[in-house]
């Protein structure tokens, strides 16, 4: 199976295609939580479109990879992120669904995208080339996001569960712990896959 996927995934095709899926990802991503946004003071405009800005890392290492280079803190920031806000828009939707009984295609649309980016995110680690200043950087990083959104209320808004905000919060900080565990292992750990850059053709 990986012999099969890794050839797809270094076809400078694949790349360019998910080079420009991410990039308008990222673009519409940023106009989703425009309303949010025009709320927000400006001390805090950086910590909210969380989604948007994980996507826009991983366009950076797209583009770094396009170039045949690696960008080893865009690589820890893109896998930290993609994993924790992909898998956490994919519980949220799932808890809409089971508080209200109900989930549009607005909400099967973002599980579906969010689960992709976890997923890009994990099945590019074997390239990268990130160390362990790279990862601490991206821990404070997502970590100090919960406590601008916590802490300071700057959460995604999802007002039908409103009510659970401070188990969303408890359950938001273990995602993080586990997704910088899940950087650590695929994209660090001695005994990983590891990939040159000669397969990007």
């Amino acid at each position: 199976m990986i012999k099969r996927i890794y050839p797809i995934l270094g076809n400078r095709s694949v790349l360019w295609l998910l080079f420009w899926v991410n990039v308008l990802g990222t673009a519409y991503g940023y106009y989703w939580y425009r309303y949010q946004l025009a709320d927000t003071p400006p001390i805090f405009l950086l910590f909210v479109p969380d989604s948007p800005t994980a996507s826009l890392f991983f366009v950076f290492v797209l583009a770094a990879f396009l170039l045949g280079k690696n960008w080893p803190l865009m690589e820890a920031l893109a896998i930290v992120s993609l994993f924790k806000y992909g898998i956490w828009a994919v519980v949220m939707n799932l808890l809409v669904y089971f508080v209200s009984g109900h989930l549009d295609l607005i909400g099967l649309m973002l599980m579906g995208s969010h689960f992709a980016m976890a997923l890009e995110g994990v099945l590019y680690a074997p390239f990268y080339r990130m160390k362990g200043w790279h990862l601490a950087v991206a821990a404070i990083v997502v970590l100090h996001n919960e406590i601008i959104d916590y802490v300071f209320k700057m959460m995604p808004r999802y007002h039908t569960l409103d009510s659970y905000m401070n188990e969303i919060g408890y359950f938001t900080f273990w995602l993080s712990i586990l997704s910088i565990g899940i950087a650590y292992y695929f994209g660090m750990r001695r005994n990983r896959l590891t990939l040159t850059m000669k397969t990007f053709r």
